[in-house]
């Protein structure tokens, strides 16, 4: 017999992890730590206080709604209304244990055994198990050298058992902002066919662009399609207190917060408040937060002319994301062991983020920067010029 859980592989990032044992690193050539993106640092001051001062609050410590606070969820949509020129309402909101959560949700409630779910590739491996353990099959939809899905390409692949499509941007593993007219495009598919489109927008606080990165928010009857996903880890620096947020119509909340309330009954209470207080009040630190993380990926790409020179590429660039082409013989599952044993730098193989079928996963990384300043940028990027490992054959000109 095989379990639920095997039917899919082990937590890549906790793999990686143990590439570090027995590995020793010299001081002259420290650990750069490339592996996971998710921010190490606690959060800011103020919010640590409001945090203290909420503790006091005897809810805090008691069951609370199984979809949310009441003041988080329309405090939520309020901002999401006022940013992405739409209209979403506090019961179009739910809170989870986190933006993993929020899709295992959404998926038990749109799915069941033997149905699909297309992801495009390199996908996000947590997607990817959970359709795994639910006996949801993955449908692979490759992107190309640029990481942008086509909807065009997508209509290809929906069948009778199609339920969803599920977007990531700006995406995990790729790094690429999906452009306004792609998710209005895949949007369009989505509704066409009666599929639902999930949209996990866990890095927005990160994105390049000025403008809000879609309409899609601005149809009046958004939520018959689109299911967004969100986290405040990212944003808030909340990553150990797990909350995150699906923004859908009613009647799927309702069939969300059965599997809710059957797994954690109800988000962390202090997480909650923690969140909501960031919303009212941090706007100006999250810009600084923002304009720091912009600056990390030019910094990427200002080095990128030390080790093109050497073969590599850059697939993909943004939110706490780059994406890389290596040039060597070897598959990149190989290679990531020894990376850290010979230049001292733990970062996840494409093989982590893509189909066992698909080729192209042993020719790249998935370099998570947003723990590593311009200083450690540029030692990574000198670590990878200066490795003279075999290089692959060239493939003939056509």
């Amino acid at each position: 017999m095989t379990s639920r859980t095997q039917t899919t592989f082990a937590p890549p990032v906790m793999e990686a992890r143990r590439w570090l044992g027995g590995v020793t690193f010299p001081d002259n050539q420290p650990l750069i730590n490339v592996s996971q993106a998710a921010p190490v640092e606690p959060p800011p001051a103020p919010l640590r206080a409001a945090m203290a001062e909420a503790l006091e609050l005897p809810e805090t410590h008691l069951y609370g709604p199984v979809l949310g606070l009441p003041a988080l969820r329309a405090e939520l949509a309020a901002q999401w209304s006022a940013h992405y020129h739409g209209s979403v309402t506090a019961d179009q909101v739910a809170i989870t244990s986190g933006c993993n959560q929020a899709f295992a949700a959404t998926i038990a409630a749109l799915c069941t055994e033997g149905d699909e779910v297309i992801l495009p590739t390199p996908w996000y491996f947590n997607h990817k198990m959970w359709l795994d353990m639910s006996g949801v099959s993955a449908v692979a939809l490759p992107t190309g050298s640029d990481l942008i899905p086509e909807a065009s390409a997508a209509r290809a692949h929906i069948t009778p058992k199609t339920r969803a499509i599920a977007l990531v941007t700006p995406n995990n593993p790729g790094g690429v902002e999906y452009p306004a007219e792609t998710l209005r495009a895949f949007f369009a598919l989505a509704r066409e066919t009666g599929l639902k489109l999930i949209v996990d927008e866990t890095y927005r606080d990160f994105d390049s662009r000025p403008n809000p990165p879609h309409d899609l928010l601005s149809d009046a009857e958004w939520d018959d399609t689109l299911i967004q996903l969100y986290s405040f880890s990212k944003a808030y620096r909340l990553t150990g207190h797990r909350v995150g947020a699906v923004l859908a119509h009613p009647a799927l909340l309702a069939e969300i917060e059965k599997f809710l309330d059957t797994v954690a009954i109800c988000p962390s209470q202090l997480g909650q408040r923690a969140a909501l207080w960031g919303l009212q009040n941090l706007g100006d630190w999250l810009a600084g937060e923002r304009h720091e993380i912009l600056d990390r990926r030019a910094a990427i790409q200002d080095h990128m002319p030390l080790i093109e020179a050497k073969g590599w590429r850059l697939m993909g660039c943004g939110a706490y994301f780059a994406y890389l082409e290596h040039p060597f013989a070897e598959s990149s599952a190989t290679l990531a062991p020894k990376l850290v044993q010979e230049a001292g730098i733990l970062a996840l193989p494409g093989t982590m983020f893509t189909p066992a079928s698909d080729p192209s996963g042993a020719r790249q990384f998935r370099v998570a920067f947003a723990n590593v300043d311009r200083t450690g940028i540029e030692a990574l990027f000198s670590r990878l010029a200066s490795l003279d490992w075999p290089l692959a054959t060239p493939v003939p000109a056509a």
